[in-house]
């Protein structure tokens, strides 16, 4: 068969056109309309069941015989119907795009108020402003990748933030922290009339490790409940007549008297804090074994300046962590 033969497919002849066409011809066009149908996208299931049910009808109606003038007419209805479906679909996809769009850029917004991010900071206005013109795979991948970096970001921040305020110096003089203490600004009053008085002894900063990853597992409570036992702890261990003082959300301040001599004392502190372990705590509901390590800073009192030099000693002992 040669390329004319070939191009000569389809075409009718003078013999043939206005004459009724062989029953394979529309059996074939009936075919075709069922298999267009069954080929289009199902985008919403009410529009397609219309689009399936018209076709359908249409495609039992088709006699086995069938002129070419009506067959044009048949080709021409179901054209009709496969252009109302796509302007259905097309109307039904740009509604459910605005949809997202706006359930999304919502979400994002109450992400970041749970978050605690300001509208006001850098970055925030160009997610919840480009969610509205994202359309594509690739713009919603780019969205994504940019959103995490974001998110990782103030995540990044937050941390850093929480555990500046974790070693953060309590300067207040009253009882308001959960330690049950009174504050760091107490504590350099108390260190004050001490050296006024002329009086000998020790300053020692007790240091909470780990109250960072305390922090994060559990969250600010679970670090009060830790304060709370380890400030419970060396109140019990140390004399009667020690001051103890809330330093920070990771430190206490103690100031000791009537001790002979540094090694001594460094040895008393040293088997209080190896003993800590034993202590409960209870964290989310549940007793657990507080095994917060301690360690501490000892200066004698004659060393230091003034009083205000705790601030200094603190700042000291932050640079060695």
């Amino acid at each position: 068969m040669n390329l004319r033969q070939m191009a000569g497919w389809g075409k009718p002849t003078s013999e043939t056109a206005g004459a009724a066409e062989p029953e394979s011809l529309t059996t074939c066009l009936a075919h075709l309309i069922e298999g267009a149908v069954d080929a289009m996208p199902r985008i919403d299931a009410k529009i397609y069941g219309e689009l399936h049910g018209t076709a359908t009808r249409m495609a039992l109606q088709i006699p086995n015989c069938m002129l070419n003038a009506d067959r044009l007419q048949v080709v021409g209805a179901v054209l009709h119907e496969f252009a109302n479906y796509r302007k259905g679909v097309e109307e039904e996809l740009r509604n459910r795009e605005k949809g997202w769009q706006s359930l999304t850029s919502t979400l994002v917004r109450e992400l970041l108020v749970a978050l605690g991010v300001n509208s006001a900071t850098p970055g925030v206005m160009p997610l919840t402003a480009e969610i509205h013109t994202i359309c594509t795979a690739e713009e919603i991948r780019v969205y994504r990748a940019v959103l995490d970096g974001f998110l990782e970001l103030q995540k990044a921040n937050k941390t850093a933030e929480e555990t500046s305020r974790l070693h953060a110096p309590d300067t207040s003089t009253a009882n308001d922290n959960a330690a049950g203490l009174l504050g760091g600004g107490a504590a350099v009053e108390h260190l004050r009339k001490v050296m006024e008085r002329g009086a000998t002894g020790f300053v020692v900063q007790f240091r909470l490790s780990c109250m960072e990853m305390v922090n994060q597992r559990f969250g600010p409570e679970a670090v009060e409940d830790c304060l709370m036992a380890v400030s419970a702890y060396l109140t019990a261990s140390l004399h009667s007549d020690d001051a103890i003082f809330h330093w920070s959300d990771s430190s206490l301040m103690a100031i000791l008297l009537g001790r002979a001599n540094e090694q001594i004392l460094t040895a008393e502190l040293l088997r209080i804090a190896a003993k800590n372990s034993d202590i409960n705590v209870k964290i989310g509901g549940r007793s657990i074994m507080l095994r917060i390590p301690i360690s501490f800073d000892l200066t004698a009192i004659d060393r230091l300046e003034n009083a205000d030099a705790l601030y200094k000693l603190s700042l000291q002992s932050a640079k060695k962590r």
